[in-house]
Formats: C-alpha cells, structure tokens, sequence
C-alpha cells in the first residue's frame, strides 16, 4: 500500500424526494461548501469508496448503496495538496454518485473534515457549492433523479 493519496475521487450527492440537497462545509478551504466527497483507497473500487464516503462524512447507512450517475470529471490537483499524491500526479479522476435520503435527516459530521450541514433547496445549493464539478453534477443529475 503507497503512502500517496490515489488520483481517483467518488463525489456523492446526496438529496431528499423534494431535491433538497445536503451541502457540507469543510473545516479546511474554510468556506468551501461541497458534497460528499473523497479518494478511492488503493484496491477499492468506486462503488465501495461512494458507500464508505457516506457512512464516514454524514453517520448515514448507505442501503441501498449510492447509485452510479454515468458522470465523471478529470480536474486539476491544487499544488498545496499535490504532495499527498504519488509524484508527478497533477489531475484527479472524479466519479458521481447519488443518493437519495428519507428526508430532511439529521447528519452526523466527522469534525475533521467538515464545520457544518445543511439541507438547501437545488437554486441555494447550486449557488453554495464551491467546486465546478460538483456544481455541474448538479445541474445534470439531480433534475434527472427527482420528479
């Protein structure tokens, strides 16, 4: 097992049967709102990755497991945070996944990774969330989930 970070991310959004959507704030960028998000472990397929990323980030039970939403990106790896994967690595393979929550459920945070939660409506959602590609995840899927 490397002690690099593997280049390869799942993004998980998660929303209720009303398309509001669960939008996290990191404790590092601070003010930087997402969803659920996080590497691939070495070996770990992206479907493991998604339901293990929901359980740690939120204290939800992934059943039935995140769904995959055929959308993915390649981005670039801020340079503060290259070190922590292999050298030379310069882009990150994102793969989207949903999940649909009961409702408006409480989440229980990891305190090293995030400061908050909120459950928004898709237009306050879309104008929180700080990264590109997990805005138009977004845009191209949840209108496709929800009726």
């Amino acid at each position: 097992m490397s002690a690099f970070k593997r280049p390869k991310s799942v993004l998980v959004l998660v929303y209720t049967p009303d398309a509001e959507v669960l939008v996290l704030e990191r404790r590092k960028p601070a003010a930087f709102f997402q969803s659920v998000t996080g590497s691939l472990e070495w070996g770990e397929s992206a479907h493991a990755a998604a339901a293990r990323e929901l359980r740690e980030e939120t204290g939800l039970d992934p059943d039935p497991a995140p769904v995959d939403c055929g959308l993915t990106a390649e981005f670039e790896i801020h340079p503060a945070w290259r070190d922590r994967f292999p050298p030379g690595t310069e882009t990150n393979h994102e793969t989207v996944f949903c999940w649909q929550a009961p409702g408006r459920v409480p989440i229980q945070l990891r305190p090293d990774e995030h400061v908050s939660w909120q459950w928004l409506p898709f237009d306050r959602a879309l104008n929180a969330l700080s990264s590109w590609t997990n805005r138009r995840a977004l845009l191209q899927v949840l209108p496709m989930r929800v009726g």
